[in-house]
């Protein structure tokens, strides 16, 4: 039973590795007021290059550093009909995260179905040593705490940063910012590159680590979750990996219950995870006052200087 407890909890930091990276990224872009519903389809092409890139070069820097470029050039694409042509976001979003899952499946074609050695766990000595503890925090791969880390610093940038004020002062008000000085459309471009960046290397954290394979339809609705992870979590760091940990220990529980040999349908346990996060967040943030103290006032609507 205590096996089982700690492959739970230290599965549960691994399985929420993805949903952190690109969910921090979602945040800030959404902070600078834009909206960026093709997240899913930037994790599928980030999870198709890294690991295409991945298994040619056999660098896995190389493969993150990919996905994360070739996921920025999307949400390039999105930028540009969003923040450019003033395309409905809405839309732009959900054009753009169709054609990234039509284009990772074009990525991924020719390595269908093989896999790839895990990223490594690292090694700290005496500390991966300690009972269940040392297991479930001291024996992770090195994206796992680079997650956790960037928690910290979104939230320092979001919070205790000039760069961050400026952001969140663009998404609440972006006629007053441009009043001053601030280029409302640069700064909005760069949270959006960012954001792509941040949900390709989630994406490759997928097939490089997490399942270490490459398969269409890999992704399987995280993208959507991480877009529900920043709205019920109020656009606050701490909330938003919180919601992104109870998703990974769902997800693992649901491993544990099957392997139990319950007799629980399985479309209904797999199901599960979203089931529960959702509604769990929901519930969480009914808390009208903080969602109107952090929504972007500004956010998914069109920006021009002329205004």
């Amino acid at each position: 039973m205590l096996d089982s407890i700690v492959y739970v909890l230290a599965g549960t930091l691994a399985a929420a590795t993805p949903l952190i990276f690109a969910a921090m990224g979602e945040v800030v872009a959404e902070k600078s007021g834009v909206l960026n519903l093709g997240v899913e389809g930037m994790m599928a092409t980030g999870a198709a290059t890294g690991f295409v890139v991945a298994t040619l070069s056999g660098s896995y820097i190389g493969g993150f550093a990919a996905a994360a470029a070739v996921s920025a050039l999307l949400s390039l694409v999105f930028a540009i009909l969003a923040l450019f042509f003033l395309a409905n976001q809405v839309a732009a979003g959900l054009a753009v995260g169709i054609l990234g899952l039509g284009l990772s499946a074009l990525i991924g074609k020719e390595h269908e179905g093989h896999t790839i050695d895990p990223l490594d766990k690292i090694d700290l000595g005496f500390l991966s040593d300690l009972p269940v503890l040392g297991k479930v925090l001291f024996g992770q791969d090195l994206m796992v705490y680079a997650g956790m880390i960037s928690i910290f610093l979104i939230w320092l940038l979001l919070n205790r940063s000039k760069a961050g004020l400026v952001i969140r002062a663009i998404g609440e008000n972006p006629q007053a910012a441009n009043s001053i000085g601030y280029p409302v459309i640069a700064i909005r471009l760069c949270a959006v590159l960012f954001g792509g960046a941040m949900a390709g290397i989630g994406g490759a954290y997928l097939t490089l680590a997490y399942t270490p394979l490459w398969a269409e339809g890999l992704v399987a609705g995280r993208g959507w979750i991480v877009v529900a992870l920043v709205v019920f979590g109020t656009w606050r760091a701490g909330r938003i990996a919180l919601g992104a940990y109870l998703f990974g220990a769902v997800s693992l529980i649901e491993l544990f219950i099957q392997g139990q040999g319950f007799a629980i349908p399985s479309q209904l346990m797999s199901a599960a995870p979203y089931i529960v996060t959702i509604i769990i967040l929901a519930v969480i943030s009914r808390d009208s006052r903080i969602i109107r103290l952090n929504h972007p006032a500004s956010l998914g609507q069109p920006y021009t200087s002329a205004d």
